[in-house]
C-alpha cells in the first residue's frame, strides 16, 4: 500500500518578503489595482451608455475588461491581505476555487482572437463588414462571448483538476488552446498587414494602422508577459523574478488596457469624456472638456 499525505493547506507569502517594504508594495499595488478597476469600470459604463459604441468592436472590448476586471479581482485582494498580514495559509479548497475562478475568467485569448478577426474583417473587407460580422459564415457577432465564457468555463474544470493531480496533459491542452488562439490572431494580422501593403494611400494605410494599433499592442503585452512568465528556462528562475513576472502579467498588463484603449480612439475618448461630464456638478466643465475633442 502506497504512503500518501493529503495536503489542506498552502502558504502564502505575498508581494514582499521585508518587512519595511510591505507598506510601499500595498500602496503601489493597491493603486495600480484601483486605477485598473476604475478605467476597465469606465470603459464598461461608457460603451453601454454611448449609443456611438454599439458595434462589434466595442462589445468586445466591454467583455475585455470584464475579464480583466474579473480575474484581478480574484486574486488581487487576497494577495494584498496576506502582504498586509504576513505569510499566511489558504486551504486545499479555497485554493481549487481561486484557481477555477481564475482561469474561468481567464479566457482573454479567445477574446483576442475575436477581436484580431473583427479588425481583419473591417481592414479587408470593409464594405462588406456589417454583413459579415452580424450574419456570417461566424455567426452572429454577439454570440463569441456566450461562446467564450462556457468554453473558459469548462477549460478551467480541465486545468484546474490536471493542476492538482499533476499530470503533463494539462500543460499540453492548455498549450494547444493557447498556440491556437495565438495562430489566429496571427493569420489575422497577416491578413492585415496584406491589405495594408497594397493600399494605394498612405493616408489610408496609417488610418487603418492606428486602428488596430491599440489592439495590438494588448495583444503583444498578452503574449509577451505569458511568455516570459510561463516559458522561462528553469536555471534562470529566481523567486524575484517570478514574482515581477506574476505581478506584470496578472495585474499590470490588465489595468494598462483601459489606458491602451483610451489613449488613441478618438471616439472613446469623446464617450469617456461625456461620461464624466455627467457625474459631474459643473456644466462649464463638461463644455471646456468636450469642445477640443470634437
Amino acid at each position: 500500500m502506497s504512503n500518501k499525505t493529503r495536503v489542506t493547506q498552502f502558504i502564502l507569502r505575498g508581494f514582499s518578503d521585508i518587512l519595511e517594504w510591505r507598506p510601499v508594495v500595498i500602496v503601489s499595488f493597491l493603486l495600480v489595482y484601483t486605477f485598473g478597476l476604475l478605467g476597465n469600470m469606465s470603459i464598461i459604463t461608457a460603451v453601454l451608455r454611448d449609443s456611438r459604441l454599439h458595434t462589434p468592436m466595442y462589445f468586445f472590448l466591454k467583455n475585455l475588461c470584464f475579464l480583466d476586471l474579473s480575474y484581478t479581482s480574484v486574486t488581487i485582494p487576497k494577495a494584498l491581505a496576506t502582504t498586509l498580514q504576513g505569510p499566511g495559509v489558504i486551504s486545499y479548497l479555497e485554493c481549487v476555487a481561486q484557481l477555477y475562478m481564475f482561469h474561468a475568467c481567464f479566457n482573454e485569448c479567445f477574446l483576442l482572437t475575436a477581436m484580431a478577426y473583427d479588425q481583419c474583417v473591417a481592414i479587408y473587407r470593409p464594405l462588406l463588414y456589417g454583413t459579415i460580422m452580424r450574419t456570417g459564415g461566424t455567426g452572429h457577432w454577439w454570440s463569441w462571448p456566450g461562446w467564450a465564457g462556457p468554453g473558459g468555463a469548462l477549460y478551467s474544470v480541465f486545468h484546474t483538476i490536471n493542476t492538482f493531480s499533476l499530470p503533463s496533459v494539462g500543460f499540453a491542452m492548455g498549450s494547444c488552446v493557447i498556440l491556437s488562439s495565438f495562430a489566429l490572431t496571427v493569420l489575422s494580422y497577416i491578413c492585415i498587414l496584406c491589405t495594408l501593403l497594397w493600399m494605394p494611400s498612405g493616408d489610408g494605410r496609417w488610418k487603418a494602422l492606428s486602428t488596430c494599433s491599440s489592439h495590438l499592442t494588448t495583444v503583444l503585452l498578452f503574449y509577451g508577459s505569458g511568455s516570459f512568465t510561463y516559458l522561462r528556462s528553469a536555471s534562470q528562475d529566481s523567486p524575484t523574478q517570478g514574482h515581477l513576472a506574476s505581478v506584470f502579467y496578472s495585474i499590470l498588463t490588465p489595468s494598462l488596457n483601459p489606458v491602451i484603449y483610451s489613449l488613441r480612439n478618438r471616439d472613446m475618448k469623446v464617450a469617456l469624456q461625456r461620461l464624466s461630464c455627467q457625474r459631474s456638478l459643473s456644466a462649464g466643465c463638461c463644455t471646456a472638456g468636450l469642445g477640443p475633442g470634437i
